[in-house]
């Protein structure tokens, strides 16, 4: 019970200080914005990934379940991490999506340093998000 005690202890730690070093780089980095960017074009998800680092791009479709699930998850993640989210919309951007692959929704694409790091598909939960971000910040 108390090695349990200490483990939560060492974790919950660990977390805080993740926290503490994604607040400083958010604070030396360009600020990103608090509120998703929806993208309609390549051009303007490619002058958003060239202006801000990291980017969590959401490609999702309106009529998609786990997507609008979703939608309170990355909107936290815009608002409380140095992470820019860019909301793409899979039916206005076909084209887009077929580029980087997109064969269902939820599908999140993390670039970091202008190039893509991480794809997560399907719903996926807040403290994941957090985690995949602060490895790439």
């Amino acid at each position: 019970m108390a090695e349990d005690i200490e483990e939560i202890r060492r974790r919950k730690l660990a977390e805080l200080r993740n926290q503490a070093e994604l607040d400083s780089a958010q604070k030396r980095g360009s600020e990103s914005p608090s509120e998703p960017i929806h993208i309609n074009s390549n051009a303007e998800l490619s002058d958003t990934v060239a202006e801000y680092d990291p980017v969590l791009a959401d490609f999702y479709a309106d009529w998609c379940g786990p997507c609008q699930m979703l939608e309170p998850v990355v909107e936290t993640i815009a608002a409380e991490t140095g992470a820019t989210v860019a909301k793409i919309d899979i039916d206005a951007n076909q084209q887009l999506a077929a580029e980087y692959g997109v064969q269902s929704v939820p599908t999140l694409i993390l670039f970091a340093d202008r190039q893509p790091a991480e794809r997560l598909v399907g719903m996926q939960d807040e403290t994941q998000l957090r985690s995949v971000i602060r490895a790439h910040v």
